[in-house]
Order: C-alpha cells, then sequence, then structure tokens
C-alpha cells in the first residue's frame, strides 16, 4: 500500500488491521526515531547550536549548516545528524496534505482530501476521504513552543507521590506515539512535521466508544495497577508500564482514547505518559518497583520469612 499524500509505502489504510510484522515494522521506525533525536541533540550540543529538542531543532533544515559541514568534525557530524533526522521525521507543509498553505489558519478551511472528524487541545483529527478513512492527526504546538501533554511528578500530600498532566515537548509527543504503538494501540505511524511545527501521524480508522463507557476492566493487560498510596494522578486508570528497560506512568484511559477495530477488540488512540521518576529515596516505592519488574502479580510488600515475625 501507498500513502495518500506521499506516496511512501505504508500499512495504514483504512480500517484494515496490519499484520504482526508491520506493527513490529512501526515499533522499529518509533524507536529509531527517538534515537535520530537523542543524536540530533547530542550533535547540536557539541556545536553550542543547543540540545533542547523544541520546535527550532525539530524542523531544522538539511541545507542549514550544509556550508558550515567543513569547518570541523562537530559540525560534519551535526550535518550527519540532521539528514539522519529528515529521513524519520520529512518536513512537509500543510499544502502537501491538501490544505491551503496561504490561508491564516490552514487547517481550519476546507480541504477536498481530508474531512474533520475530532480534535481537541492536542491535535485535530481528519478522516481520509480517498483513503477508506484513514486518521490523519495533526498535533499543533501552543504558543511557547509545547506540544502534546506529559505527565508531572510531585511529593504528595496523602500519597507518596502525585502527578499531574501538563503541556509536553517534541520528544515526550514522539514517546506517546511509541507507547501508543507497543500497547496494542491502533496502527500509528509519524508522516512528517511542518515547518510550523505540527507533527502529522496517521492511525488506523476505529469504532468509537460511548462517552462514559466503564473501560477500567478491559485495559492493556501488560499495565499494571498502581497502590494508592504510592501515586495519585489526575488522569483516569493510572498505570504503570516496563518499556526500554524502564517503568512509564500511563493513563488517560478513558473510552475517548479507545476504539473498536474490525478485530472486534479495543485498541487505544491516545494517553498521557511519562517516565516513572526512580531513585527518589522512596524504600517501597523502590521494593515494589522491583517486585513487579520481575512478577507484575506481585502484591504491595514482599514476602517476610517466618523468622522476622
Amino acid at each position: 500500500m501507498q500513502d495518500l499524500f506521499s506516496g511512501a509505502p505504508t500499512c495504514v489504510r483504512g480500517r484494515q488491521l496490519p499484520s504482526a510484522a508491520e506493527r513490529g515494522a512501526l515499533q522499529d521506525d518509533h524507536e529509531r526515531r527517538l534515537a535520530a533525536l537523542d543524536r540530533l541533540c547530542a550533535a547540536a550540543a557539541e556545536c553550542g547550536v543547543g540540545a533542547d529538542p523544541g520546535r527550532d531543532l525539530v524542523v531544522i533544515a538539511e541545507d542549514e549548516v550544509s556550508l558550515l559541514e567543513g569547518a570541523g568534525p562537530d559540525w560534519a557530524a551535526l550535518g550527519a545528524a540532521i539528514r539522519g533526522w529528515r529521513t524519520l521525521l520529512p518536513l512537509r507543509t500543510l499544502g502537501f496534505f491538501g490544505f491551503p498553505d496561504e490561508a491564516e489558519n490552514p487547517l481550519e478551511e476546507a480541504n477536498p482530501r481530508l474531512q474533520r472528524i475530532g480534535g481537541g487541545v492536542e491535535a485535530w483529527a481528519f478522516a481520509a476521504l480517498a483513503d477508506g478513512g484513514s486518521v490523519y492527526k495533526f498535533y499543533r504546538p501552543s504558543g511557547d513552543r509545547h506540544i502534546g501533554s506529559a505527565f508531572a511528578f510531585r511529593a504528595g500530600d496523602e500519597t507518596v507521590r502525585s502527578a499531574e498532566a501538563r503541556l509536553g515537548d517534541y520528544r515526550e509527543l514522539l514517546e506517546k506515539l511509541w507507547l501508543i504503538q507497543v500497547l496494542g494501540g491502533l496502527a500509528t505511524e509519524v508522516v512528517g512535521v511542518t515547518p510550523e511545527g505540527i507533527v502529522v501521524a496517521k492511525q488506523t480508522l476505529g469504532d468509537p466508544l460511548p462517552q462514559g463507557d466503564d473501560v477500567s476492566g478491559l485495559l492493556p493487560p501488560a499495565l499494571i495497577e498502581i497502590p494508592s498510596r504510592f501515586l495519585r494522578a489526575d488522569r483516569d486508570h493510572p498505570r504503570l508500564f516496563f518499556l526500554g528497560g524502564r517503568p512509564w506512568l500511563v493513563a488517560d484511559l478513558h473510552a475517548r482514547n479507545f476504539v473498536r477495530g474490525t478485530d472486534g477488540a479495543l485498541h487505544l488512540i491516545d494517553l498521557v505518559a511519562a517516565p516513572w521518576p526512580e531513585g527518589r529515596g522512596e524504600p517501597l516505592i523502590t521494593d515494589w518497583l522491583a517486585r513487579v519488574r520481575a512478577d507484575p502479580r506481585a502484591g504491595l510488600l514482599g514476602a517476610v520469612a517466618d523468622e522476622e515475625l
């Protein structure tokens, strides 16, 4: 299959669910993209360009350092990192997706190839009219160059820790899309980023659930319930998930962030997440994390030998 806009190979088309091999390839794409962002940030820092993965670095063009690449190995490495990054997150204008580039707010204008089907604070969703309804999501940065959402942690009043959703950054958005894919969510491709910093992702189409449906008993089985004494979060159904060798907080798991696929199963389409902050001198949490990493069914407290009672 070919993508409607780029003509590049794609495994996301309408309601069709990709094969296990195709899902594995998508997950590899997410991981390679995050690794490329790490290399780009490190190379930019060596040149004094800055290591903050904000909009300027994410949308940097391949030719912006071409005249400086001969100035030394650090600049040559930065040029190579930019080219590697652009192959995994190409720059594409909104006009590439059928929106009028000259409009003041192109996403609000009529598009002969995409029909708006929803959206919220983070992104607007459009269905492709000639691609079986494949969903294109346009994640829009805020005025201060934040994008998406993630969790911030602090010491809790009644719990050991609390987590509150906040504005995110580009790395956190790409991590979110990676997590959706790994957790069996609908297939999610990252299509590109616009010069304005809008990240475009593509998902398989599914059927929405009635708002307010209780999905607490239908969450992905890899998610681990967090004892209430350890965490209070301001999003639905906070859970622990181990990925990439570290624990993550995953939440915002309500009915609007699930759809039903053609296989009859529920699949995630959105969430809020952040790496779990370890090493903060909280022995109960540290012990629990070690035990559930080995056995997700481990209880709040470890077993105590009879001689210790």
